[in-house]
């Protein structure tokens, strides 16, 4: 269901980037899906891996698993930005042309995994992103950092270092968004590397990924079986990510969404991100875990929407980049305007990601499993 509201959110991302607004109108919250995935990450890789280590589990093993679970739907992202791009008209933002070797760079770093530097000359897009021919990859680079660290150093620590180590994280993830340390008056970093964007987009990573393997090694100990507990936690996202913003400021004040009260001013937009991300993701990631489902039709629902939430997310943000051009050429900026644009360009998203799951994605992976 996250998936499904990330691309909901990007909708609404169009129309405040098309307008040149500093505030997403609805579902204002909707960016927090990225830290609700970091925690579930670190909860199903903790939960599948811990007990495996030292038996049948070695580094190479585990390296193998996680990149054939992962980098085919990042290479399919990959040529679906670059597909993309090239109907678009192959421009930046600002309609400068982009060179036919610049579009190869960039396919080729997006497909190993490798950042653009804002204004190289392969950030064919112009718009400072990580890898501009699918932007949301820049959470998967994060996503390999956390597994590599994990194999390496965190799945050593015991469950009280781990808990220590969550704890001074989650006190850094509280700093940094309540005293909008990037100043964008949201916890919106990683997608660039300029300024602080890397070091922001790591602590965005590892804080709710080690909160999420802590979870996974304590979770047996309490349970509660929830009937409908997936119904119960799309609804509870769902209410969150629909927060509106919180312009109030303690110390300061904020114009036009960003902090202009100084190091001291403290958001009351950030404590509202640092608890979701500390305390009511968890919660939820536990309730989710712990629920079960006895209809058929929840159980169907909770398969193919699980089936296709990781594709969903990795390729559907080049069709969002059309709907983008589309709202700028054209001027339009809301949902009113546009409601049977939108909901064809989500639509497309979700057949793009079925589609690439079992033609694609599940094929190739059963392949490289026997290798």
């Amino acid at each position: 269901m996250a998936a499904l509201l990330v691309v909901w959110y990007h909708v609404f991302e169009g129309y405040q980037f098309a307008s040149g607004s500093a505030i997403i109108q609805e579902i204002n919250h909707g960016y927090l899906a990225v830290d609700f995935f970091f925690i579930l990450s670190g909860f199903v890789i903790g939960y599948a891996y811990d007990d495996r280590w030292e038996k049948t589990l070695t580094l190479g093993k585990f390296f193998k698993r996680r990149l054939i679970r992962l980098h085919p739907m990042v290479v399919m992202g990959a040529l679906i930005g670059l597909v993309m791009f090239i109907l678009q008209g192959a421009v930046t933002w600002n309609g400068t042309p982009a060179s036919v070797p610049a579009m190869l760079i960039a396919l080729l770093c997006a497909m190993l995994m490798i950042p653009a530097l804002p204004g190289c000359g392969y950030e064919v897009r112009g718009n400072g992103e990580m890898f501009p021919l699918n932007g949301p990859a820049w959470s998967l680079f994060f996503e390999y950092i956390g597994n590599i660290l994990y194999a390496l150093f965190i799945r050593r620590l015991s469950t009280k270092a781990l808990a220590i180590l969550a704890g001074i994280l989650s006190i850094l993830l509280l700093w940094f968004t309540a005293t909008d340390v990037c100043g964008y008056g949201m916890f919106g970093v990683g997608w660039t590397l300029d300024g602080l964007n890397f070091w922001g987009g790591l602590l965005r990573m590892l804080c709710p990924f080690t909160i999420g393997m802590l979870l996974s090694r304590v979770f047996h100990r309490i349970q509660f079986k929830v009937k409908g507990a997936f119904w119960i936690s799309s609804i509870i996202l769902l209410l969150l990510f629909h927060v509106p913003y919180i312009e109030s400021m303690v110390g300061g004040s904020i114009v036009n969404g960003s902090n202009v009260g100084g190091a001291d001013g403290i958001t009351l937009n950030g404590v509202f991100e640092a608890v979701c991300i500390i305390l009511i993701f968890p919660a939820i990631v536990w309730l989710g875990a712990s629920g079960t489902t006895t209809d058929r039709f929840s159980t169907r629902v909770c398969t193919f929407l699980g089936d296709i939430s990781f594709p969903l997310y990795i390729v559907h943000y080049p069709f969002m980049y059309y709907f983008y051009s589309w709202l700028i050429e054209k001027q339009l900026f809301t949902l009113g305007e546009t409601w049977p644009e939108a909901l064809i360009t989500c639509g497309v998203s979700i057949a793009a990601a079925w589609l690439c799951l079992k033609f694609y994605d599940l094929p190739v992976r059963r392949w490289l499993a026997k290798k």
